[in-house]
């Protein structure tokens, strides 16, 4: 079977995501994968959704911060972005997505917006007048509270 000539062939677009969630909680490629094929379902209904052409290539993550590398089709990469914007769970625990950047080729994504997590040490702090246990990460912390985790900054907790 032959190849399409270059000018046939679907150009692409890979986008940078960052992906934050509590530290407990588990997101692999195939679970990012399937919420944000529903996200673009929902979103742009199954004709546009195939059109986009969404793919999950890689998902790196441990420890609550993540980053994923997503293909689309270059015509649409808006309705992409926006899509991404939609995913607000994945495997039932709430997650924060961000755009990074977007580029032409993988290789230039990876180097330019992927690779970057920030270190996640593991501190104890005094929240509501008690010793807490809690996962850093920069200015921010996710404090484990009576079974669950609440966000708070540095300047929440002087």
């Amino acid at each position: 079977m032959k190849h399409l000539p270059k000018h046939l062939r679907p150009r692409w677009r890979y986008v940078a995501v960052g992906i934050e969630t509590w530290p407990d909680a588990e997101v692999t490629r195939r679970s990012f994968q399937r919420r944000l094929w529903f996200a673009a379902q929902n979103l742009l209904g199954d004709p546009g959704s195939a059109d986009a052409d969404l793919t999950v290539l890689s998902v790196s993550f441990a420890d609550g911060v993540g980053e994923a590398l997503v293909r689309v089709r270059r015509e649409h990469l808006e309705d992409a972005r926006a899509a991404i914007a939609c995913v607000h769970r994945i495997s039932r625990q709430p997650v924060r997505v961000t755009v990074r950047g977007v580029s032409g080729t993988v290789r230039a994504c990876e180097e330019k917006y992927l690779g970057r997590r920030t270190e996640v040490t593991d501190t104890s702090v005094v929240f509501e007048n008690a010793d807490r246990r809690a996962a850093a990460r920069g200015a921010l912390l996710d404090l484990r509270t009576d079974g669950s985790y609440t966000g708070a900054t540095r300047y929440d907790i002087e």
